[in-house]
Protein backbone atom coordinates (compact mmCIF):
# COMPACT_ATOMS: atom_id res chain seq x y z
CA UNK A 1 0.00 0.00 0.00
CA UNK A 2 1.48 3.44 -0.88
CA UNK A 3 3.06 5.61 2.10
CA UNK A 4 1.72 9.34 2.05
CA UNK A 5 4.35 11.92 1.88
CA UNK A 6 4.91 14.89 4.31
CA UNK A 7 2.62 18.02 3.40
CA UNK A 8 3.85 20.05 0.38
CA UNK A 9 5.56 23.45 1.75
CA UNK A 10 3.37 25.92 -0.05
CA UNK A 11 5.71 28.74 -1.58
CA UNK A 12 6.22 30.97 -4.98
CA UNK A 13 8.62 29.41 -7.47
CA UNK A 14 11.77 31.41 -7.27
CA UNK A 15 14.17 32.34 -9.98
CA UNK A 16 16.82 29.75 -10.73
CA UNK A 17 19.75 31.60 -9.56
CA UNK A 18 17.68 32.21 -6.01
CA UNK A 19 16.41 28.76 -5.86
CA UNK A 20 19.99 27.56 -6.44
CA UNK A 21 21.13 29.62 -3.62
CA UNK A 22 18.05 28.91 -1.31
CA UNK A 23 18.82 25.24 -1.68
CA UNK A 24 22.67 25.92 -1.03
CA UNK A 25 21.80 27.42 2.17
CA UNK A 26 18.86 25.34 3.57
CA UNK A 27 21.61 22.46 3.09
CA UNK A 28 24.58 24.13 5.03
CA UNK A 29 22.47 24.92 7.80
CA UNK A 30 20.65 21.44 8.43
CA UNK A 31 24.17 19.80 7.44
CA UNK A 32 25.42 22.53 10.71
CA UNK A 33 22.27 21.02 13.03
CA UNK A 34 23.56 17.51 12.37
CA UNK A 35 27.78 17.85 12.84
CA UNK A 36 26.73 20.25 15.67
CA UNK A 37 23.72 19.62 17.44
CA UNK A 38 22.08 20.73 20.04
CA UNK A 39 23.01 24.39 18.68
CA UNK A 40 22.23 27.51 19.18
CA UNK A 41 21.11 29.16 15.28
CA UNK A 42 23.70 32.16 16.52
CA UNK A 43 26.10 29.01 16.48
CA UNK A 44 25.21 28.11 13.49
CA UNK A 45 25.37 31.66 12.32
CA UNK A 46 29.04 31.21 12.49
CA UNK A 47 29.71 28.42 11.44
CA UNK A 48 28.13 28.95 7.93
CA UNK A 49 28.54 32.66 7.58
CA UNK A 50 25.14 33.20 6.95
CA UNK A 51 23.13 35.98 8.67
CA UNK A 52 20.88 35.06 11.91
CA UNK A 53 17.89 36.11 9.54
CA UNK A 54 18.33 33.28 7.73
CA UNK A 55 19.42 31.08 9.71
CA UNK A 56 15.75 31.79 11.79
CA UNK A 57 14.00 31.80 8.79
CA UNK A 58 15.40 28.38 7.55
CA UNK A 59 15.16 26.87 11.08
CA UNK A 60 11.67 27.73 11.53
CA UNK A 61 10.82 25.82 7.83
CA UNK A 62 12.83 22.93 9.04
CA UNK A 63 10.78 22.50 12.21
CA UNK A 64 7.55 23.10 10.43
CA UNK A 65 8.36 20.09 8.20
CA UNK A 66 9.64 18.33 11.42
CA UNK A 67 13.27 17.93 10.68
CA UNK A 68 14.07 19.74 13.40
CA UNK A 69 13.12 20.60 16.82
CA UNK A 70 14.39 22.54 20.12
CA UNK A 71 16.40 20.78 22.66
CA UNK A 72 16.48 21.22 26.15
CA UNK A 73 18.38 25.17 27.06
CA UNK A 74 21.40 24.76 29.00
CA UNK A 75 20.85 25.21 32.64
CA UNK A 76 20.98 29.32 33.68
CA UNK A 77 23.24 30.53 36.33
CA UNK A 78 21.91 33.18 38.33
CA UNK A 79 22.34 36.57 37.04
CA UNK A 80 22.37 35.30 33.26
CA UNK A 81 20.47 36.06 30.65
CA UNK A 82 17.37 34.65 28.91
CA UNK A 83 19.56 31.16 27.37
CA UNK A 84 19.69 30.36 23.91
CA UNK A 85 17.53 27.28 23.13
CA UNK A 86 19.65 24.81 21.48
CA UNK A 87 17.46 23.01 17.91
CA UNK A 88 18.57 19.32 17.07
CA UNK A 89 17.57 16.98 14.64
CA UNK A 90 14.35 15.35 15.17
CA UNK A 91 15.18 12.25 14.07
CA UNK A 92 11.78 10.52 15.65
CA UNK A 93 9.36 11.26 12.54
CA UNK A 94 10.96 10.43 9.64
CA UNK A 95 12.81 7.60 8.18
CA UNK A 96 14.28 6.86 4.17
CA UNK A 97 14.18 3.27 2.90
CA UNK A 98 16.93 1.03 1.56
CA UNK A 99 17.22 -1.42 -0.81
CA UNK A 100 20.55 -2.75 -1.79
CA UNK A 101 21.13 -5.55 -4.58
CA UNK A 102 24.54 -7.24 -4.17
CA UNK A 103 25.15 -10.95 -6.12
CA UNK A 104 23.09 -13.56 -3.77
CA UNK A 105 20.82 -11.41 -1.59
CA UNK A 106 18.90 -8.30 -1.32
CA UNK A 107 19.09 -5.89 1.80
CA UNK A 108 16.06 -3.76 2.70
CA UNK A 109 16.25 -1.12 5.43
CA UNK A 110 14.88 1.42 7.27
CA UNK A 111 17.18 4.46 8.47
CA UNK A 112 16.60 7.56 10.56
CA UNK A 113 17.92 11.44 9.50
CA UNK A 114 21.26 10.27 11.08
CA UNK A 115 21.42 7.27 9.05
CA UNK A 116 21.17 5.10 11.80
CA UNK A 117 20.14 1.80 10.82
CA UNK A 118 16.06 1.15 12.86
CA UNK A 119 15.02 -1.85 10.59
CA UNK A 120 16.54 -4.26 8.38
CA UNK A 121 15.95 -7.45 6.21
CA UNK A 122 17.63 -9.68 3.75
CA UNK A 123 16.56 -11.34 1.24
CA UNK A 124 18.16 -14.12 0.10
CA UNK A 125 17.72 -14.47 -4.34
CA UNK A 126 15.40 -17.56 -5.44
CA UNK A 127 16.19 -15.93 -9.01
CA UNK A 128 17.97 -12.69 -10.38
CA UNK A 129 14.97 -12.20 -12.80
CA UNK A 130 15.28 -7.65 -12.19
CA UNK A 131 11.52 -7.42 -11.79
CA UNK A 132 11.25 -10.71 -9.39
CA UNK A 133 13.97 -8.87 -7.50
CA UNK A 134 12.90 -5.40 -7.34
CA UNK A 135 9.39 -6.22 -6.44
CA UNK A 136 9.73 -8.32 -3.78
CA UNK A 137 12.17 -5.63 -2.12
CA UNK A 138 9.42 -3.20 -2.48
CA UNK A 139 7.08 -5.03 -0.98
CA UNK A 140 9.47 -6.21 2.08
CA UNK A 141 10.11 -2.36 2.59
CA UNK A 142 6.33 -1.81 2.62
CA UNK A 143 5.97 -4.39 5.31
CA UNK A 144 9.19 -2.47 7.42
CA UNK A 145 7.03 0.65 6.60
CA UNK A 146 4.17 -1.11 8.16
CA UNK A 147 5.70 -2.01 11.48
CA UNK A 148 6.68 1.35 11.85
CA UNK A 149 3.18 3.17 11.85
CA UNK A 150 4.90 6.37 13.97
CA UNK A 151 7.60 7.08 11.08
CA UNK A 152 6.87 8.78 7.40
CA UNK A 153 8.61 8.02 4.84
CA UNK A 154 10.62 10.28 3.11
CA UNK A 155 11.66 8.05 -0.07
CA UNK A 156 13.59 5.20 -0.99
CA UNK A 157 17.45 5.22 -1.70
CA UNK A 158 18.87 2.24 -3.92
CA UNK A 159 22.28 1.12 -4.14
CA UNK A 160 23.84 -1.27 -6.54
CA UNK A 161 27.40 -2.32 -7.77
CA UNK A 162 28.17 -2.50 -11.52
CA UNK A 163 27.20 0.56 -13.61
CA UNK A 164 24.38 2.63 -12.35
CA UNK A 165 22.92 5.58 -13.87
CA UNK A 166 21.92 8.46 -10.67
CA UNK A 167 19.84 10.86 -13.36
CA UNK A 168 17.62 8.06 -15.26
CA UNK A 169 17.43 5.64 -12.22
CA UNK A 170 18.67 2.20 -14.04
CA UNK A 171 21.05 0.07 -13.75
CA UNK A 172 22.95 0.06 -16.90
CA UNK A 173 24.86 -3.03 -16.57
CA UNK A 174 25.74 -5.70 -13.92
CA UNK A 175 27.63 -8.24 -15.30
CA UNK A 176 27.31 -10.89 -12.18
CA UNK A 177 23.48 -10.20 -12.08
CA UNK A 178 23.45 -10.59 -15.86
CA UNK A 179 21.13 -6.66 -15.50
CA UNK A 180 21.26 -4.39 -18.16
CA UNK A 181 19.03 -1.01 -18.44
CA UNK A 182 16.57 -2.53 -15.28
CA UNK A 183 14.31 0.92 -14.91
CA UNK A 184 14.81 0.48 -11.04
CA UNK A 185 13.31 3.94 -9.97
CA UNK A 186 10.48 3.01 -11.78
CA UNK A 187 9.52 -0.01 -10.90
CA UNK A 188 10.08 0.50 -6.81
CA UNK A 189 8.53 3.85 -7.66
CA UNK A 190 5.49 2.28 -8.66
CA UNK A 191 5.39 -0.69 -5.61
CA UNK A 192 5.62 1.77 -3.12
CA UNK A 193 4.17 4.90 -4.16
CA UNK A 194 7.48 6.98 -2.82
CA UNK A 195 10.15 9.13 -4.27
CA UNK A 196 12.83 6.77 -5.41
CA UNK A 197 16.92 7.76 -5.78
CA UNK A 198 19.72 5.26 -7.04
CA UNK A 199 23.23 5.59 -7.41
CA UNK A 200 25.85 3.22 -7.13
CA UNK A 201 26.78 1.57 -3.97
CA UNK A 202 30.85 3.03 -3.90
CA UNK A 203 28.72 6.60 -4.36
CA UNK A 204 26.47 5.88 -1.74
CA UNK A 205 29.19 5.29 0.79
CA UNK A 206 31.53 8.12 0.09
CA UNK A 207 28.47 10.06 1.02
CA UNK A 208 27.66 7.84 4.22
CA UNK A 209 31.08 9.14 5.56
CA UNK A 210 30.86 12.62 4.54
CA UNK A 211 27.25 12.82 6.21
CA UNK A 212 27.78 9.87 9.55
CA UNK A 213 31.11 8.80 9.15
CA UNK A 214 34.99 9.13 10.44
CA UNK A 215 35.35 11.30 6.68
CA UNK A 216 33.30 14.09 7.55
CA UNK A 217 34.89 17.24 7.24
CA UNK A 218 37.71 16.02 5.18
CA UNK A 219 38.62 18.08 1.24
CA UNK A 220 38.36 14.67 -0.34
CA UNK A 221 37.89 10.98 0.08
CA UNK A 222 38.74 7.66 -2.06
CA UNK A 223 36.22 4.65 -1.34
CA UNK A 224 37.03 1.31 -2.07
CA UNK A 225 34.57 -0.86 -2.36
CA UNK A 226 35.45 -4.78 -2.09
CA UNK A 227 33.00 -7.31 -2.22
CA UNK A 228 31.57 -9.61 -5.56
CA UNK A 229 31.82 -6.67 -7.12
CA UNK A 230 34.99 -4.25 -7.14
CA UNK A 231 34.94 -0.54 -7.49
CA UNK A 232 35.53 2.77 -6.52
CA UNK A 233 34.58 5.96 -5.94
CA UNK A 234 35.84 9.73 -5.19
CA UNK A 235 34.11 13.21 -3.78
CA UNK A 236 35.98 16.18 -3.68
CA UNK A 237 34.71 19.57 -2.26
CA UNK A 238 31.69 17.74 -0.84
CA UNK A 239 30.56 16.33 -3.96
CA UNK A 240 31.09 13.08 -5.48
CA UNK A 241 32.22 12.61 -9.08
CA UNK A 242 29.38 10.35 -11.53
CA UNK A 243 31.10 10.92 -14.81
CA UNK A 244 28.77 11.24 -18.16
CA UNK A 245 25.85 9.20 -17.26
CA UNK A 246 27.50 8.00 -13.82
CA UNK A 247 30.30 5.63 -15.09
CA UNK A 248 32.91 6.46 -13.21
CA UNK A 249 34.32 4.69 -10.47
CA UNK A 250 34.57 1.56 -13.32
CA UNK A 251 38.33 -0.09 -12.19
CA UNK A 252 37.02 -3.97 -12.70
CA UNK A 253 40.53 -4.12 -15.30
CA UNK A 254 43.07 -1.74 -13.58
CA UNK A 255 46.16 -4.00 -13.74
CA UNK A 256 47.20 -5.38 -10.24
CA UNK A 257 50.82 -5.80 -9.95
CA UNK A 258 51.27 -9.72 -8.17
CA UNK A 259 47.74 -10.61 -9.71
CA UNK A 260 47.37 -13.85 -10.95
CA UNK A 261 43.89 -14.21 -11.94
CA UNK A 262 43.13 -14.63 -15.95
CA UNK A 263 40.27 -12.25 -16.52
CA UNK A 264 37.73 -12.42 -19.16
CA UNK A 265 39.32 -10.07 -20.62
CA UNK A 266 42.68 -11.75 -21.92
CA UNK A 267 44.83 -10.28 -19.70
CA UNK A 268 45.71 -11.32 -16.22
CA UNK A 269 45.24 -9.96 -12.71
CA UNK A 270 42.26 -7.47 -13.21
CA UNK A 271 41.06 -6.03 -10.04
CA UNK A 272 37.99 -7.16 -10.05
CA UNK A 273 39.02 -11.10 -11.27
CA UNK A 274 41.88 -10.76 -8.73
CA UNK A 275 40.30 -9.17 -5.60
CA UNK A 276 36.06 -10.40 -5.88
CA UNK A 277 34.87 -12.42 -3.03
CA UNK A 278 34.20 -14.99 -5.72
CA UNK A 279 37.73 -15.65 -6.15
CA UNK A 280 38.17 -15.46 -2.29
CA UNK A 281 35.54 -18.16 -1.89
CA UNK A 282 36.79 -20.53 -5.21
CA UNK A 283 40.43 -20.89 -3.79
CA UNK A 284 38.82 -21.19 0.18
CA UNK A 285 36.84 -24.34 -1.48
CA UNK A 286 40.23 -25.77 -3.28
CA UNK A 287 41.98 -25.71 -0.47
CA UNK A 288 39.14 -27.18 1.21
CA UNK A 289 38.63 -24.62 4.13
CA UNK A 290 34.44 -24.15 2.76
CA UNK A 291 32.37 -26.02 0.62
CA UNK A 292 29.90 -22.89 -0.43
CA UNK A 293 30.48 -19.37 -1.76
CA UNK A 294 29.92 -17.35 1.34
CA UNK A 295 32.97 -15.11 2.55
CA UNK A 296 31.98 -15.23 6.06
CA UNK A 297 32.80 -18.92 5.85
CA UNK A 298 36.46 -18.07 5.14
CA UNK A 299 36.27 -15.57 7.93
CA UNK A 300 34.53 -17.82 10.59
CA UNK A 301 37.50 -20.78 9.60
CA UNK A 302 39.96 -18.03 10.24
CA UNK A 303 38.87 -16.52 13.20
CA UNK A 304 39.09 -20.37 14.36
CA UNK A 305 42.93 -19.91 13.61
CA UNK A 306 43.00 -22.23 10.50
CA UNK A 307 46.49 -20.79 8.82
CA UNK A 308 45.10 -21.67 5.02
CA UNK A 309 41.91 -19.42 5.79
CA UNK A 310 44.33 -16.73 7.63
CA UNK A 311 46.68 -16.54 4.47
CA UNK A 312 44.08 -16.39 2.28
CA UNK A 313 42.56 -13.70 3.85
CA UNK A 314 45.73 -11.39 5.24
CA UNK A 315 46.88 -12.37 1.72
CA UNK A 316 43.55 -10.90 -0.14
CA UNK A 317 43.88 -7.50 2.30
CA UNK A 318 47.54 -6.71 1.05
CA UNK A 319 46.64 -7.20 -2.26
CA UNK A 320 43.65 -4.58 -1.83
CA UNK A 321 46.57 -2.50 -0.33
CA UNK A 322 48.11 -2.73 -3.62
CA UNK A 323 45.03 -1.30 -5.60
CA UNK A 324 44.80 1.62 -3.20
CA UNK A 325 48.09 2.42 -4.07
CA UNK A 326 47.63 2.45 -7.31
CA UNK A 327 44.11 5.13 -6.95
CA UNK A 328 46.24 7.03 -4.37
CA UNK A 329 48.44 7.45 -7.23
CA UNK A 330 46.15 8.71 -9.85
CA UNK A 331 43.78 10.90 -7.18
CA UNK A 332 46.08 11.72 -3.87
CA UNK A 333 42.69 12.36 -1.83
CA UNK A 334 42.89 13.72 2.01
CA UNK A 335 41.26 9.92 3.17
CA UNK A 336 40.51 6.77 1.92
CA UNK A 337 37.67 4.61 3.19
CA UNK A 338 37.90 0.71 2.18
CA UNK A 339 34.93 -1.63 2.95
CA UNK A 340 35.99 -5.30 2.25
CA UNK A 341 35.39 -8.35 4.34
CA UNK A 342 38.81 -8.99 6.24
CA UNK A 343 40.08 -5.11 6.92
CA UNK A 344 36.86 -4.81 8.47
CA UNK A 345 36.75 -7.73 10.85
CA UNK A 346 40.74 -8.30 11.34
CA UNK A 347 43.53 -6.04 12.79
CA UNK A 348 45.78 -8.42 10.51
CA UNK A 349 44.11 -7.96 7.84
CA UNK A 350 43.97 -3.52 8.43
CA UNK A 351 47.59 -4.08 8.70
CA UNK A 352 48.45 -6.11 5.94
CA UNK A 353 46.34 -3.28 3.80
CA UNK A 354 48.81 -0.55 5.73
CA UNK A 355 51.81 -1.77 5.28
CA UNK A 356 50.72 -2.25 1.09
CA UNK A 357 49.77 1.30 0.89
CA UNK A 358 53.04 2.10 2.73
CA UNK A 359 54.03 4.08 5.92
CA UNK A 360 53.58 7.92 4.19
CA UNK A 361 49.89 7.25 3.48
CA UNK A 362 49.03 4.36 6.16
CA UNK A 363 47.36 6.35 8.57
CA UNK A 364 45.11 8.11 6.06
CA UNK A 365 43.27 4.26 5.23
CA UNK A 366 40.79 3.13 7.54
CA UNK A 367 37.60 0.55 7.20
CA UNK A 368 34.06 1.82 6.57
CA UNK A 369 32.41 3.62 9.46
CA UNK A 370 29.67 1.34 9.33
CA UNK A 371 30.99 -2.01 9.68
CA UNK A 372 27.61 -4.03 10.74
CA UNK A 373 25.52 -1.95 8.72
CA UNK A 374 27.18 -1.99 5.50
CA UNK A 375 24.76 -2.17 2.50
CA UNK A 376 21.93 -1.39 4.48
CA UNK A 377 23.63 2.43 4.85
CA UNK A 378 24.68 2.64 1.43
CA UNK A 379 20.77 2.05 0.36
CA UNK A 380 19.14 4.62 2.56
CA UNK A 381 22.40 6.76 2.42
CA UNK A 382 21.36 7.35 -1.50
CA UNK A 383 17.97 8.93 -0.28
CA UNK A 384 19.39 10.97 2.75
CA UNK A 385 22.30 12.66 0.47
CA UNK A 386 18.91 13.61 -1.26
CA UNK A 387 17.95 15.40 1.69
CA UNK A 388 20.92 17.27 3.29
CA UNK A 389 21.45 18.53 -0.53
CA UNK A 390 17.66 20.22 -1.07
CA UNK A 391 16.19 19.88 2.66
CA UNK A 392 12.95 21.68 1.53
CA UNK A 393 12.50 20.03 -1.45
CA UNK A 394 12.98 16.81 -0.18
CA UNK A 395 11.08 16.66 2.50
CA UNK A 396 7.77 18.44 1.23
CA UNK A 397 7.92 15.74 -1.55
CA UNK A 398 9.13 17.59 -4.53
CA UNK A 399 10.96 16.32 -7.23
CA UNK A 400 14.70 17.42 -6.57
Amino acid sequence: MPHTLAPPLPSPVPRAADSDRRRTNASVILRSVLEHGPVARSTISRLTGLSPASVTDHCARFAGLGLIREAEPPRRSKGSGRPHVPLDLDDSRFVVGGVHVAVPYTTVALLDLRGRVVAERQLKHDGIEPGRVLTRAADALTALLDRAPGCRPLGVGFAAGGWVDRETGTVVAHPLLGWREVPVREVIGARTGLPVHVDGHARALVNAERLFGRARGSRSVLHLFVGNVVDAAFATNDEVHHGPRSQAGAIAHLPLRGGTEPCDCGRVGCLQVELSELTLCRRARAAGIIAGSNPTHVMTAAAKGDPVAVRLVVERARMVGRAVGLLLDVLNPESVVVTEIGVIGREDCLSALREAVGPERAADVRPTSFPDSVLATAGGTVALDVLYRDPLGAAAGRPN
